[in-house]
């Protein structure tokens, strides 16, 4: 399909009523069942291979109720919101250390991680049969004289005396846990877990805890192929609601303004039974006006140029893009050559950084890369760009922050991973001649998906032309 007529059936459906609308992802339930697929692939699949790469044999991941780990959604199903009071996951890899019959014989991807692989759900739920859930056994009150039992949750300290058990019984050498000074994501046991674990199993096990910032980091960063299609899909949806918000639809030059379009794209999100992880913005540039003049909510005029920043969240994945618009003015069919030549210009850039994206690099070497080739062809830009996929600014590498285009210390030391994604986060200043060499910023932001055998690509497409919002035809 070409995208002028992917272009023509989106401004259909988002035009229609929104109870006219299909569900672009489908039922609440058909959702829920295929991103619980995607968690039993991630643990029975992923994991093991990610432990096994960076040296983990056991991976401890205690956290209560409101106070989850980052790595939280990463592990349970889409029906379960908050850990359960508290709840403690058990990751050991029998063959990483038991059993080297099975590790010498195979390599470690043809590993059946049914022999190797155990996932304790120490209080919560199995999951949907993804671990193995242990229960209490309390007296229960019965006839006179009966002996019987009943089944109930793990609560308190008991918990982690059954994680005691569970470390004394596999006889580890080293128990991993997530602390880092560095990585929000691979920091998830609070202070307060840490105390009552090291109370609980004694200063033997503590002296044995170990922190692997890498193991939590690259679990979250890591995306499965059917993941990508629905992707793609949700690039689609976000595409044509910009569209539409960036045309005569939605705006009357002279009369909207900004917010206006803001709480559209909001409203047109909710309609859909979709989310948001920020608030959306929309911004004008104008000739021979600056941003104090324009203040923070102006109305759009002719000849203004449109930036706006959305994102959508569908199957607990987000969405992070950032395009340019153009308000034409009276008897105008396009965009000025020079405005044109400011997109194109960021253009370049994105190239740029998709060529030097690649498996193996750290964020501040692709960014150096980057920045150097940029200056070489003349650019005056800036690169920010962020993995995205469990969370916004995701887990992986920063290649860049605004304010640190000299590299980011710690977080832009990591690299890159096969089946990961980013934002493409960029923008270039360029002098327009139409506008008596008035700079134009031009920011973009587009999603992008480094595949299994580490390709880069767009996770549908970049944009090249600007939305145009045309005069209104008159009846």
């Amino acid at each position: 399909m070409t995208h002028a007529m992917r272009r023509a059936l989106l401004l259909l459906f988002l035009a229609a009523p929104a109870g006219a609308q299909t569900r672009p992802f489908g039922t609440l339930r058909e959702q829920a069942d295929m991103q619980q697929r995607w968690l039993k692939t991630r643990i029975d699949s992923v994991l093991p291979l990610l432990m096994r790469k960076h040296n983990v044999e056991m991976w401890v991941v205690p956290m209560r109720e409101y106070n989850e780990d980052p790595v939280f959604t990463s592990l349970v199903s889409p029906t379960t919101f908050a850990a359960r009071r508290r709840t403690i996951y058990v990751f050991y890899d029998r063959c990483a250390m038991g059993d080297r019959r099975l590790t010498n014989a195979n390599p470690p991807s043809a590993i059946d991680n049914r022999q190797c692989f155990e996932k304790i759900a120490l209080g919560g739920t199995s999951q949907g049969d993804v671990y193995t859930a242990v229960r209490s056994t309390k007296p229960a009150a019965g006839p006179a004289g009966a002996n019987t039992q009943r089944q109930a949750e793990l609560w308190g300290d008991e918990q982690w005396q059954v994680l005691k058990k569970v470390i004394e019984d596999r006889k580890q050498k080293a128990v991993h846990v997530n602390i880092s000074r560095v990585f929000a994501f691979s920091d998830g046991l609070t202070a307060g877990e840490l105390e009552g674990m090291k109370a609980a199993i004694g200063p033997q096990w503590s002296s044995k805890l170990e922190s692997n910032d890498a193991l939590a980091l690259d679990l979250i960063a890591t995306r499965l192929r059917e993941e990508e299609l629905v992707f793609t899909r949700m690039q689609d949806v976000v595409w044509g609601i910009i569209d539409t918000a960036f045309s005569n639809i939605v705006i009357t030059p002279g009369v909207t303004r900004t917010s206006d379009v803001v709480w559209w794209m909001r409203q047109r999100v909710n309609d859909y039974g979709l989310g948001t992880w920020f608030q959306p913005s929309v911004e004008v540039q104008r000739m021979g006006a600056t941003d104090e003049m324009l203040g923070p909510d102006p109305i759009i005029q002719r000849g203004d140029v449109l930036h706006c920043d959305f994102g959508i969240v569908a199957h607990r994945l987000n969405t992070d893009t950032q395009h340019m618009g153009y308000v034409l003015k009276a008897g105008e069919t396009d965009v000025p050559p020079g405005i044109q030549r400011a997109l194109e210009n960021s253009n370049k850039l994105q190239d740029i950084v998709m060529h030097e994206l690649r498996p193996g690099r750290t964020g501040n070497e692709i960014l150096k890369a980057s920045l150097a080739a940029m200056r070489a062809q003349g650019i005056d830009g800036t690169v920010y760009t962020h993995p995205i996929g469990m969370h916004g600014h995701g887990a992986g590498p920063l290649i860049g922050l605004w304010d640190y285009q000299d590299g980011v210390p710690g977080r832009g030391d990591a690299k890159v991973i096969p089946s990961m994604w980013f934002s493409i986060e960029l923008q270039a200043t360029s002098p327009v001649p139409e506008w008596n060499g008035q700079p134009l910023r031009s920011a973009q932001e587009e999603d992008a998906i480094i595949d299994a055998n580490g390709v880069a690509r767009w996770a549908l497409q970049r944009q090249t032309k600007y939305w145009l919002v045309r005069e209104r035809a008159v009846p």
